[in-house]
């Protein structure tokens, strides 16, 4: 069995406190972001027979963080000069950073074609994420996919919802 140096484990700590810390931070502006809005405004918007009801995006959105959070984490335990590894992590910042805005886009600025623009190129990072980290480890792009598969039900749900108001 391997002995992990005090060095290793520093290394450790700070790639998961790299991967958690933005995801809960996005989560949380997120919310700010989201929760004045629902009651106020979304709840008068008309919406398509598909969306889902308010009390299902909490569940799925956490089960979405905590695999974002472990797919950051597994690229970032690859040794630096992984070739790629700078590369997946810019994109999986990227794409968390329009997440978060996404929110501020369709909620806080209460405009459904803010958020579709947000969210079309929000899909194209997710995407571009999930290739480069397949390179690199695919644990942590499958970890990705259902991310871009509820990223993708919310571009059609975004678009439904700005086109039917």
């Amino acid at each position: 069995m391997l002995q992990r140096t005090s060095t290793d484990k520093r290394r450790w700590v700070r790639a998961l406190a790299f991967a958690i810390v933005p995801v809960a931070a996005t989560s949380m502006l997120g919310q700010l972001a989201t929760y004045p809005n629902l009651e106020r405004w979304y709840s008068a918007l008309e919406k398509p027979s598909f969306n889902p009801a308010n009390w299902v995006f909490a569940p799925v959105w956490t089960t979405l963080y905590i695999l974002m959070a472990y797919a950051a984490w597994r690229l970032l335990i690859l040794p630096a000069r992984t070739p790629g590894r700078l590369t997946a992590l810019a994109l999986f910042y990227v794409q968390l950073a329009l997440n978060a805005l996404w929110s501020w886009m369709f909620f806080a600025m209460q405009s459904p074609v803010a958020g579709l623009v947000n969210i079309i190129v929000q899909i194209g990072f997710i995407l571009a994420t999930i290739a480069q980290a397949w390179r690199l480890d695919k644990k942590a792009a499958l970890c990705l996919l259902p991310l871009a598969a509820w990223v993708s039900f919310a571009a059609v749900l975004n678009f439904a919802i700005w086109f039917l108001n």
